[in-house]
């Protein structure tokens, strides 16, 4: 087993003292950085803002012992660390701070996040990867209390899979596993669940991770007595030390604010979880926070005077100046030099920041200031415009919003009027909503070669030698394929492994490829997303199983917040191509109803949310996205995997076009759109309406993120002049998002002759048992007399009424 090499070479006392004195000035910076950052924000140039303050020197020591392709995963505490390892400078700090939208100048998120929240490019402009061997990584944060915690797991289980699965393709990736991910949360989040449900399987899972938990007692304005049983996160979780007889964790207790203690406990948690692939907790206690949980208050309103006594004593900064100081290593004279110099660096850094955010929106500010002025002269109306001319002139720091609303509100005054400036303002407008908008929108889905919906459809190829087998045996032909030819392929969840899924649609796979790419995990639905976003991260190309869509609720959060904002939240500079695997429709019960749609489409936007009808359109999925590098969420249907398909004689060639409808029955009377399993039974029913001569078009909906990109259902409509939309899920749920699409996006209400309508499941969740199914969503019967009734409604001597 590979492992890092040590420097034994002792420094020399100038290096020692070189060495330390550099950790002080980025201390003092960061602390700097915070102080003004409040400032800036009180006076109204930033809008809000959560600094570092007090967690300086352990995330010194820390970033001593990250090395170039380990990763971090965690919160806004951390600018200190990304200070330390040259990923974040004075300017970008204050760019964060003012949401400047240029990348160049905020390279976390380009001002879609708030100030703090620090990300590193895994990503070049054109969405291909970089070396992640040769850089310092920082997965990008979110704010969600421990929500970075569950992607922390997969970061750290990429190093054991390429180390112990040898197969996988690690250039640029993995120095065989040898990579650490570091993760840092403040002790009171520890009390989320997500916080324990990652620290129990990374237990299990043996990975090379290290959690910081930095602890000051406080979780906003709560002590630590309401957040912790026993006041202390490492004392509870004692039971994980590991011992001669079990594996487990390494605990290490350190104080915030004692130098040489923290340099030696980074030190020696690196090493534990690089060479042995153990997880370590690194306790980090006694430290403070100047200023308070954020900028929306002061803490002096709830610690006493004895606790700010002890606080202001046990700054860690003030500690390590007293420390430099009593080993000789500069003079109190001598650091008071390089605090002012610090001083003058940031105030100057911060001034260049804002003159970089603000230049351009003053450049548009007297644009629009000399068209109003022609305006005001040209229009009729000139004495209502002046007032808006003035306020936008008496705007010493414009937003580009407070521009735009100037402009667009003296347009109101001058509709019905012609003239030259006119036309100019039209076209300011115009011009900077399409400039600034994709600052705002971009990157929700990848804008590279590589978007899923590029990919061409390749459709099954049938012969008279084509065998018909279970739906099921489709399914796992094809992953045997994929397993085959793309090493980085693994799968994992709920029974996965060892009985192949519940359905067997991996039966047998895990004998041939082993249980680190066929595996198990334990009931914790939020981190086996973690483990997949996290390993997609690191150029893995993970497939996380939830046992049943209904239990995708235990991991929405992160899928919505992580999952599918990563690359919009990075500006297009990170991306996670996990594909989530699940199983639902026409289930029975209230837990087990599987009808989940609305809360995913409008929870999941970033993600793909795709329906396949049956196995073959399924495995077609599979191959289309693991062409691509997004993420998505693939529903297979639950009564699918023993219904009878024909086997592809291409069939780890064939690709589901994502984005696209089917028409899988070609009608003149009516369209019914649908998908999943109801599909199915649309599809018999309109068999059934054809005795009563009814000649209905069926469409498959396949893809509901994105839906019908092509606008082929309007087509249908432009023909029928009618159109249902059956759903199992809620009243206003899937249904209701097709819908709109179809009116608004596709403006099929011009060529519509009856009022278009939904039929959905009732408004209840299902209840158990077969009778409880047909009378809690459409049954067959319901559908064919939906349609018969809108028929009736537009010839009723042809359709007399049926009851």
């Amino acid at each position: 087993m590979a492992t890092t090499k040590t420097q034994n070479t002792k420094l020399s006392f100038e290096d020692f003292k070189a060495s330390v004195l550099s950790d002080y000035k980025i201390a003092v910076t960061s602390r700097e950085c915070s102080l003004l950052g409040r400032r800036e924000v009180l006076t109204g140039k930033a809008k809000f803002g959560i600094f570092g303050d007090g967690k300086e020197l352990p995330q010194l020591a820390w970033a001593r012992a990250f090395k170039n392709g380990d990763f971090r995963s965690g919160y806004y505490r951390d600018q200190t660390f990304m200070m330390a390892i040259d990923h974040l400078t004075i300017e970008q700090f204050f760019a964060g701070l003012y949401a400047h939208t240029d990348i160049d100048f905020d390279p976390m998120s380009a001002g879609k996040q708030m100030g703090g929240h620090f990300a590193t490019h895994s990503l070049d402009t054109n969405g291909n990867w970089n070396n992640l061997l040769e850089q310092k990584n920082s997965s990008a944060d979110i704010s969600p209390t421990a929500g970075q915690m569950p992607r922390l797991l997969g970061l750290a289980q990429a190093s054991k899979i390429y180390r112990n699965v040898k197969s996988t393709e690690k250039e640029n990736f993995s120095d065989n596993g040898n990579e650490v991910a570091w993760g840092t949360i403040g002790n009171a989040s520890t009390s989320e669940g997500l916080f324990f449900e990652t620290i129990n399987a990374a237990g299990v899972l043996q990975v090379p991770m290290v959690i910081n938990v930095w602890d000051d007692e406080y979780g906003i304005s709560v002590h630590a007595k309401h957040q912790t049983t026993k006041e202390n996160i490492s004392e509870i979780l004692s039971g994980f030390q590991r011992n001669e007889n079990e594996a487990g964790y390494e605990i290490i207790r350190v104080n915030g604010w004692d130098y040489p203690a923290l340099i030696d406990a980074y030190e020696r948690a690196g090493k534990i979880a690089r060479e042995e692939h153990v997880p370590v907790l690194v306790h980090v206690l006694e430290l403070t926070q100047p200023q308070g949980h954020s900028t929306s208050g002061s803490h002096e309103r709830y610690k006493n005077e004895e606790r700010l006594t002890w606080e202001r004593a046990h700054d860690c900064n003030l500690k390590f100046k007293e420390w430099i100081i009593n080993q000789g290593l500069a003079t109190q004279e001598e650091l008071e030099i390089i605090d002012k110099e610090i001083k003058k660096e940031v105030r100057d850094g911060k001034k260049a920041a804002w003159k970089a955010f603000s230049y351009p929106t003053q450049t548009e500010q007297q644009k629009v200031l000399s068209i109003l002025q022609d305006v005001i002269q040209a229009s009729a109306n000139g004495s209502f415009i002046q007032p808006l001319h003035t306020e936008l002139a008496e705007n010493k720091e414009p937003l580009k919003s407070d521009i735009l609303r100037i402009a667009r509100k003296a347009l109101h005054y001058v509709i019905g009027e012609s003239s030259d400036a006119k036309a100019l303002l039209q076209d300011w407008i115009t011009s900077y909503i399409e400039k600034s908008q994709p600052d705002y929108s971009a990157h929700l889905y990848s804008e590279t070669a590589s978007n899923a919906t590029q990919i061409a459809e390749v459709a099954p190829i049938y012969t008279a030698e084509s065998t018909t087998v279970d739906g099921r045996v489709i399914l796992r032909e094809n992953f045997d394929n994929i397993f085959n030819t793309q090493p980085n392929t693994l799968v994992f969840g709920e029974d996965a492994g060892t009985i192949g899924d519940v359905n067997q649609g991996l039966e047998g796979l895990q004998e041939k490829y082993g249980e680190l790419r066929v595996s198990d995990t334990g009931i914790r639905e939020a981190t086996i997303i973690g483990q997949g976003i996290g390993m997609a991260m690191r150029g893995l190309r993970p497939i996380a199983e939830i046992q049943y869509l209904d239990y995708l609720l235990y991991a929405i959060q992160i899928m919505s917040d992580d999952l599918a904002t990563l690359r919009y939240r990075t500006h297009g500079r990170q991306k996670a191509p996990l594909i989530v695997r699940t199983r639902g429709h026409r289930l029975e019960g209230i837990w087990h109803s599987g009808s989940q749609m609305a809360a995913a489409i409008h929870l999941l936007r970033g993600m793909y949310i795709l329906t396949p009808r049956n196995m073959t359109k399924a495995a077609g999925f599979y191959n289309t996205l693991l062409e691509s590098d997004e993420p998505a969420l693939i529903v297979e249907c639950l009564n699918g995997y023993r219904l009878k398909e024909q086997m592809p004689e291409n069939l780890g060639e064939i690709r589901t076009p994502i984005g696209v409808v089917e028409t899988v029955k070609e009608g003149s009377d009516i369209t019914l759109l649908s998908y999943g399993s109801t599909l199915r039974i649309v599809q018999d029913v309109a068999k059934q309406l054809l005795t009563v001569g009814i000649n209905a078009e069926v469409i498959d909906a396949q893809s509901l993120l994105p839906f019908d990109i092509n606008h082929d259902v309007v087509k249908s409509v432009q023909k029928t002049n009618r159109i249902l939309v059956i759903d199992e899920d809620m009243p206003g749920g899937a249904s209701a998002y097709l819908l709109q699409h179809i009116l608004d996006d596709q403006n099929a209400y011009q060529y519509l002759d009856s009022k278009p309508q939904t039929l959905t499941a009732k408004a209840h969740r299902p209840a158990y048992g077969t009778d409880g199914d047909y009378f809690s969503k459409p049954s067959a019967e319901d559908i064919f007399e939906k349609v018969y009734e809108m028929m009736h409604e537009v010839d009723p001597e042809t359709y007399p009424a049926l009851r």
